[in-house]
């Protein structure tokens, strides 16, 4: 099984080397050879080299946070747009390639500058006959991947977030993971400005996959034991910072909410994640107590959670999930997310059962295009 886990980044490192080189070779053989010159040739070449070296870096769990974002970005900004070109150049000249690729790189630039500061809001409605009529109109704000550690350079995004938080002057605020990227100490600067965000009934949050401390230079020592030393020291900070925050972190439980003679019920898990991300949730434990016929909603990280372990396996009327970003590229209903997941974005029916996917406020990197950061708002209506 180790020799596997060592093999699995370096086949993956081949075979983005094969995908990322192939657009390389076409445009220099194609262009760049006939300069003949020997630095421009280097240089045309190098950040394959390096984007390949970072990707396989992460994979193995070297610096994962620092060689993804080389990964990423290089990936944006060199081999995304020479794999258009190729694409284009291919089917319709060098004109129309050269405008096409100029276009997704101003896109980019776009997304890389001002993208990420663009917050909006989106709504949603959940129906149901299970819902108490006192709860009819209950408005819940949610908020996920915040990846604080993203705006360290830029604190300012974060107090209009909060700013347009309570705007919307919610009866319940929650938070669907990844607070942070790698380490709890991110979280210290943002303290006082989190623990402004107002509800009626307060901010309930759940673990994502980064909450977990596991990303970090200090995490990815193969020194016996400094791993899982480091990561629960810095998971006990996060959940003290919470705490502080006046956020209440639900950790395989739940909370009845009451109005009146009438509740429900609010659930949430660890991180459930599909390999290859770790799963420590519980649902059969975070539902213990709970009345068979009470509204029920879920907060859990990733919404693969929903279609594996949720549906038509329990009454749980609302699931709410973030994880995937939407990839940090939408164009109108199209996302690179769709290539990983079913339900990646937006609002998901089945029978009785509703999943809606934040596409989040941060991510590793400062970059948003289409994807907006987005503030969600989900009213529960009785049917």
């Amino acid at each position: 099984m180790s020799n596997i886990n060592v093999m699995k980044p370096i086949i993956w490192a081949l075979l983005l080397l094969i995908a990322m080189a192939l657009p390389d070779y076409y445009i220099y053989t194609s262009y760049i050879d006939q300069l003949h010159n020997i630095a421009v040739s280097i240089l045309w070449w190098l950040p394959t080299l390096i984007a390949v070296s970072a990707f396989a870096a992460a994979q193995a769990g070297i610096y994962h946070n620092a060689m993804f974002r080389t990964f990423f970005g290089i990936s944006m900004a060199c081999a995304t747009p020479k794999l258009v070109f190729s694409l284009v150049d291919l089917v319709l000249g060098s004109t129309i390639a050269i405008i096409v690729a100029v276009s997704l790189i101003a896109a980019i630039a776009y997304g890389v500058m001002y993208g990420w500061r663009r917050i909006v809001v989106r709504t949603a409605s959940c129906r149901s006959s299970r819902l108490p009529s006192a709860f009819h109109g209950y408005r819940i704000l949610q908020l996920s991947d915040i990846h604080i550690g993203t705006f360290l350079q830029n604190p300012k995004f974060i107090t209009k977030l909060v700013e347009a938080v309570n705007r919307q002057q919610p009866d319940l605020v929650v938070f669907t993971g990844d607070l942070i990227n790698t380490d709890a100490h991110e979280l210290l600067p943002f303290r006082k400005v989190l623990s402004q965000i107002r509800a009626k009934d307060g901010v309930l949050s759940v673990m994502g996959n980064h909450d977990y401390c596991e990303y970090s230079q200090d995490a990815a020592q193969p020194i016996h034991g400094r791993r899982e030393l480091h990561a629960h020291r810095s998971r006990r900070l996060l959940e003290y910072l919470q705490e502080k925050m006046g956020w209440r972190m639900l950790m395989n439980e739940n909370v009845m909410l009451q109005r009146g003679s009438d509740s429900i019920a609010i659930i949430g898990v660890e991180n459930i994640g599909k390999p290859p991300f770790k799963s420590f949730g519980n649902l059969d434990k975070a539902m213990t107590g709970l009345p068979a016929d009470c509204f029920k909603v879920l907060l859990s990280h990733d919404p693969t959670h929903w279609r594996r372990g949720v549906l038509n396996k329990t009454d749980i009327s609302l699931t709410l999930s973030g994880h995937t970003h939407a990839g940090q590229v939408k164009i109108g209903r199209f996302s690179p997310a769709k290539w990983a997941y079913n339900e990646w974005g937006g609002k998901y029916t089945e029978g009785s059962s509703m999943l809606y996917v934040s596409l989040g406020i941060g991510g590793t990197m400062p970059f948003r295009f289409g994807a907006w950061p987005e503030i969600n708002i989900i009213t529960l209506e009785k049917e």
